[in-house]
C-alpha cells in the first residue's frame, strides 16, 4: 500500500487543552478552523468536550454548519468571520453564534435574526477584522443592548512575548471594554502564554492544542509515516528528480517515497528538510514533486517500509523552518490522500 498513514493523537490533544486550561481562570474554548487545523474538527471537538471544552471557534458559516452536525446541539459555535450576506438561515438552523465585525453586519444581523445570539469582534490594532474605536463608540450602546454573548479581540504579536503590540492591544482593549458586563476575550494560544492579565473571561486556543508554537511543552500530536516504494543505488555523476537538481557525488542509496507537495508537504521544503528512519535522519534530495519525494538513506542498514515525515522526531514547526513558513501552514495544508488514523478516540 502506497498510501501514507496520518496519526492524531486525540489523547495528546487532551493533554494538551488540559494543559492550557490550566493556566488561566476562566473558560477554555478551542479554536476548530480549517477542519481543526486540518486534523478533523468532529474528531478533535468530540475529543475536547470530553475534557469539558463548551465553546468552539471556526472561521466561516458553513464550517459551523458541519461542526454542528459532528457534534450535536449543546457547545457553542462562533463564527469569526461574522454574519455574511447570506448567512442567516444557516446561522439559525445550526444554532451558530456570529462575531460581528462591523456596523453593516450589526444592522444585517439585528434586521434577519433578531434575537439571535451574536457576539461583536473588536479591532485593537490588527487592522484585520472587528470594529475600530470609533465605529465600536458609535454602536457600544446599541449593540449592548442586544446583549452579545462574548466581546472579543485578537493579539498580532502574541507569539513574541515581548514585542510592544502586545500591551499596546491589551490597553486598547480595556479602553474599549472596561465596565462592561459581558464576556471578554483577548488571547488564544500566545495570549495564554502571555500570562493572567491577558486571559479575561474566556481563552481560545488553537494551534498549542496541536501540538504547535508557541506552546513549547505541548504533547505531539500528529504523525505521518511515508511508504518506501522503491530504493535505488546511484553512482557519483547520476541526478535524482526533476531538473537534475541533486547529483550524487559518492555511491550512494536512494528511496523514493509517497507523499508529495499534493498531499501538503510543500516543494520548497526540499532543500533542508529531512525524514526519520528509526533514529537515523535522513536527508530529502532534489525536488519534492505531486506525489514522491526522494530520500538519501545511504546510511541505513535496511530501509524501513516507512519513514517518519512528522512524529516523535520531528514536528510541523521543523517542516515549516525547511519550507520558510509556519507550523500553521504545514498543518492545514495536509492533504486527502492519507490513511487517517485516531488514538484515543
Amino acid at each position: 500500500m502506497a498510501q501514507a498513514t496520518l496519526t492524531i493523537d486525540l489523547s495528546a490533544l487532551r493533554s494538551n487543552w488540559r494543559n492550557l486550561n490550566s493556566m488561566t481562570q476562566g473558560e477554555t474554548g478551542a479554536v476548530v478552523k480549517a477542519d481543526a487545523y486540518g486534523l478533523g474538527a468532529g474528531e478533535v471537538a468530540k475529543a475536547l468536550m470530553k475534557e469539558g471544552a463548551t465553546t468552539f471557534f471556526v472561521a466561516l458559516t458553513e464550517e459551523g454548519v458541519a461542526l454542528r452536525k459532528a457534534i450535536g446541539s449543546g457547545p457553542v459555535i462562533n463564527v469569526f468571520s461574522g454574519h455574511m450576506p447570506g448567512d442567516a438561515m444557516a446561522l439559525r438552523d445550526a444554532n451558530l453564534t456570529p462575531m460581528l465585525n462591523s456596523i453593516d453586519q450589526m444592522l444585517n444581523h439585528v434586521e434577519t435574526l433578531p434575537g439571535h445570539p451574536f457576539g461583536v469582534q473588536l479591532d485593537t490594532g490588527m487592522n484585520r477584522l472587528g470594529m475600530e474605536p470609533a465605529e465600536w463608540s458609535a454602536l457600544r450602546d446599541i449593540a449592548l443592548s442586544q446583549r452579545p454573548t462574548l466581546i472579543m479581540s485578537h493579539l498580532a504579536c502574541a507569539d513574541e512575548p515581548d514585542h510592544p503590540m502586545n500591551a499596546h492591544q491589551l490597553q486598547v482593549f480595556h479602553q474599549m471594554t472596561d465596565g462592561l458586563d459581558v464576556p471578554l476575550s483577548l488571547s488564544a494560544t500566545g495570549g495564554i502564554l502571555l500570562g493572567p492579565d491577558y486571559h479575561f473571561d474566556l481563552c481560545r486556543p488553537g494551534i498549542g492544542l496541536y501540538g504547535g508554537l508557541p506552546f513549547v511543552e505541548a504533547a505531539p500530536v500528529v504523525s505521518l509515516d511515508v511508504p518506501v516504494i522503491q530504493v535505488r543505488d546511484v553512482t557519483p555523476g547520476e541526478s535524482v528528480g526533476y531538473g537534475n537538481s541533486w547529483v550524487a557525488r559518492t555511491p550512494a542509496r536512494i528511496a523514493t517515497i509517497a507523499a508529495g507537495y499534493a498531499d501538503g508537504l510543500i516543494r520548497a521544503m526540499g532543500p533542508k528538510a529531512h525524514v526519520w528512519a528509526g533514529e537515523t535522519r535522513c536527508k530529502i534530495i532534489g525536488r519534492v514533486s505531486m506525489d514522491m519525494i526522494a530520500v538519501d538513506v545511504t546510511a541505513l542498514e535496511d530501509v524501513p517500509e516507512t519513514v517518519e515525515m512528522l512524529g516523535m522526531h520531528q514536528f510541523a514547526d521543523t517542516l515549516a523552518d525547511a519550507a520558510g513558513t509556519i507550523g500553521y501552514e504545514i498543518l492545514t495544508s495536509l492533504g486527502q490522500r492519507y490513511r487517517r488514523r485516531y488514538l484515543g478516540a
